[in-house]
Formats: structure tokens, sequence, C-alpha cells
């Protein structure tokens, strides 16, 4: 399973009457998402599996564990989950709250319903609010002590689930869900004990919220203090204000992924077979004409700007790839060519369809390195250090500039001159560019600038300069004054 650091937090608790309990979250940084792995006895639990479920599956069988349960949250919308391929492969049934009515066979599970795993229970709390079938499941021990809360987007570690996310879907609104949440939080969270650790399924980076903790877990006593959604005096009218203001757009992918959450999906294995099929260059090379694909380069920033495939665009495994890919490729089903690291490239396609991106039909062979030794054109972005920037803005103060961090970064401090043009927005925003004219783009680090550049660059702006390291190296040169 390709995750970032982080990943693991394994914890053995010991339960009433002395048995060990396994609880492990796997956080997958790339997309700011806790899966868990629940066993007690010879019998285990997954909770919002990522879509490659081998993992979990090879898990419990080295812990010499059956898998009984598959517990949903809700019907995700920023990754595909893989409860279909884990339900297929393992006969466990899938687990949702009341009025879920996925596509698939599956069971919807009643408002306190409880649940055995080996020795403990799992008891199912119908929580609304982030979605209508949105549910938390409360894991007690042998002794019926209550332990840990499977809050999926219902609570975060210092905020809550968005509530527009679903506003479109039976014509609830997110003020109508906010004050449904407000309940929740209040008759069905609140009233737990202070002891009990909470486990969402999204920390800081995640879009669906706006201020998660980057801890990705905490005691639920603890939020009750510190996260302002769980405040005992805030009413209802201050609580829907609060967590309907100040929301991002969501991506565009988002739908999409409920959608395939809700009716199923290709098994990720045929997708990983197609995708990472290698073709040289020439065979690369007539595909992208005869099949119009998007040309995806994975590789680090700068690799990219030294060289790289004409009209590739640049989204860097190493970044915060699949939420990026899902926010700007707006055409989930065109087909997609990639450019990687050599070795990387079924942890591209695998990651490309954790976020619902299946169209991959294979690899460039070799890389850059094979294209440019078969005489195949290649192309490049100037970029050029924090210095030589501020060398370029002393000689000419009207030199123009485009910051395209979010709106947040840019108004906590940036360079007078330069325009705000988020990177999340440059679908809408790039046709406000003028394509004669030069401009030197920067972002917090080099990871978005170079996102940006290499989208322009696709659609014919050429006259583009990435500052390398983005805000953080600028800071340190000392020689801009930011407002």
């Amino acid at each position: 399973m390709y995750v970032n650091a982080k990943d693991h937090i394994c914890i053995g608790l010991k339960t009433g009457k002395n048995r060990l309990m396994i609880i492990e979250q796997i956080y997958t940084g790339c997309l700011a998402q806790g899966a868990y792995y629940i066993q007690s006895g010879n019998e285990a639990a997954i909770i919002d599996p990522l879509r490659e479920v081998k993992p979990y599956i090879a898990k419990a069988k080295a812990n010499g564990a059956t898998i009984k349960y598959i517990f949903e949250t809700h019907f995700h919308a920023d990754f595909v989950s893989g409860h279909v391929d884990l339900g297929k492969a393992t006969g466990a049934p899938i687990v949702y709250g009341p009025t879920a009515k996925p596509s698939f066979d599956s069971y919807i599970g009643k408002d306190n319903e409880v649940f055995k795993v080996g020795d403990i229970t799992v008891t199912l709390l119908h929580t609304p609010g982030h979605t209508m079938e949105s549910s938390c499941y409360l894991l007690s021990d042998a002794d019926g002590t209550p332990k840990a809360l499977f809050s999926g987007d219902t609570l975060f570690i210092g905020d809550v689930g968005r509530p527009d996310l679903a506003q479109n879907m039976g014509g609830t609104s997110k003020e109508q869900l906010a004050g449904l949440m407000f309940t929740t939080l209040r008759n069905r969270i609140m009233p737990l004990n202070d002891d009990i650790i909470v486990y969402p399924a999204h920390g800081a980076g995640s879009a669906c919220g706006k201020n998660m903790s980057k801890e990705t877990s905490d005691t639920l006593g603890r939020q009750k203090q510190n996260n302002y959604a769980l405040r005992a005096d805030m009413t209802q009218e201050e609580f829907i204000k609060e967590v309907t203001t100040g929301l991002m757009p969501p991506p565009a992918y988002f739908p999409i992924n409920v959608m395939m959450n809700k009716e199923g999906y290709e098994n990720i294995d045929v997708v990983v077979q197609h995708g990472t099929r290698l073709l040289s260059p020439d065979l690369f090379e007539t595909a992208a004409n005869e099949t119009g694909a998007l040309l995806l380069d994975t590789r680090k920033a700068q690799d990219f700007a030294a060289a790289h495939v004409p009209n590739s665009i640049n989204i860097g495994i190493d970044g915060s790839f699949a939420p990026w890919v899902g926010a700007l490729l707006l055409d989930m089903k065109h087909p997609v060519l990639l450019i990687t690291d050599e070795g990387r490239e079924e942890e591209v396609v695998t990651r490309l369809a954790r976020v619902g991106y299946d169209n991959a039909i294979g690899c460039l062979e070799g890389g850059v390195a094979a294209w440019k030794a078969a005489g195949k054109e290649v192309d490049a972005v100037v970029s050029i250090t924090p210095d030589s920037f501020a060398d370029a803005l002393d000689a000419d103060g009207g030199i123009a500039i485009l910051d395209v961090r979010k709106p947040n970064e840019y108004n906590s401090g940036h360079i007078p001159t330069a325009e705000s043009m988020p990177l999340d927005f440059i679908n809408d925003t790039m046709n406000q560019l003028d394509k004669d004219k030069g401009y030197y783009v920067h972002c917090q680090g080099g990871y978005r600038s170079m996102i940006f550049i290499s989208i322009l660059k696709a659609r014919g702006y050429h006259n583009l300069i990435d500052v390398q390291g983005g805000m953080g190296a600028i800071k340190a040169t000392n020689r801009f004054t930011l407002q």
C-alpha cells in the first residue's frame, strides 16, 4: 500500500478479561485519510478502506484473523473506497448507516445496532450532517466499556465535516445539513465519555473540512475543550454560520467519487494492469496522437523543468498528488498517458485510481531519458532562484508576478505587486492572462507553481518563469518586503 510518512499508528490494548485488541490507523498522507484495521481474537473489521485491498487481506491472514465486517462511515467524496473489492474478496458484508442506498449488495444497519468482532463490540451511531447516511462506530471492549469512536467525516480533530458536499443529493441545503450536524454532535457525540479516543477519517490537508488539525487522533474530552464545533454554549444559529462560512468550492471530482462509491467500480487489479503497460517512445507518441490522451508527468518539479515531453502536465507523485489530480484534471473518462520515475509506474496508477481516474492507458518506457535518446522533441521551463527573482524585481518593479497559493495563504503575507491566482481555480481564470506577456510564478514550496506553469504551457502560454522553492525560499533571502 502506497502511503506517506506518519502512515501507521498501531495500538494494542488490553480489553476487559485481559484479552488483546488491536486498533491500527493506516494513514495516507496524500489523501490525508485514515483507514482502520480492528482485531479481537481471530476476527477483524476494516473501516473506510482504501481502494487497494490486498494489504488488508494480507494483514488479517498474517494475524490469523478473518475479516468479518467492512464498515463504511458514509459515501466518500474525496476518494474511492475499497469496500466493493474487499467485500468480493473476503465475503464480509459492507455495512452502512440508515438511509444509505448503494447499488451493490450491502447491509444497511440500524441506529444503535451492535456488531460483535471477537470479544469486542462495535455500535453503529447514525450521525447525519456531513451527509444524510453518515454514521460513526463506537468500539467497546469485552466488558462493554467504550474505548474508541471512529467518527468518519462527522467529527475531525479540531473541526467537523463540511455540510455542503451532499447538499445537491436529495435537495437538502448546507444550512439544513449543518443544523442536523449540530443536533448530532450534541445528542450523539458530546454525551460520550471524555476518555474515548476519536479516530476520524481525515486530517489536515483534506478538502472535507476547513480547519483540521495535523493530529490524527485525540481524546473526546480534549476535543470538547478545543474544537470550536463542540462548544457547549454555542447556539444552533451560531454553529450553522460557523461551519458554512469560508468553505472553498469542493473539487470537481467529488461527485464522481460519490457515484463510484455508491454504484461500484472496476476491479483495481484490472485498472493497474491496463495502466502500467510500458510503451516505447514511438508507441507512446502514437498512442498520444491517436487517442488525444492527457500526458501526465509525475516527476519532481525541477526534473520536469529541466526536460519534459511537450504538452505534458506535471503533478508530482511526491506531493499532494491525488487531490490535485482530482481538482485539476476535470474529465475523468479521458485517457491518460504517464511519464514517471522508473519503478514507480504501479504506484502512480494506484494513486490515480484512489480518486477515480481509471483510464491510464500506459507509461513511457524508460521515461524522459528514453524519449530524448529516441530523438524526440523536449520542452523545458525556465526556473530561477529566489535571489535571481529578487534581482529581477529590483531591476524592474513592474514585473508581473503570479502568486498561485490559496487565498488565505496570500492574505497571510505576499509580495505587494503579486496578483493572487490560486492554482485551485486555474481552469476558470487562465483566460485572464495574456499569452504574449511574461509572468513570474511562485507558490509556497515550488510544487504548485510547476503544476500551474505546466498546465498553462500545454494551453499555449510559454512566457512563464518559475521561482524555485516558492514563498518559503523567498522569505529566506530577506530581500523581500511582504504585506
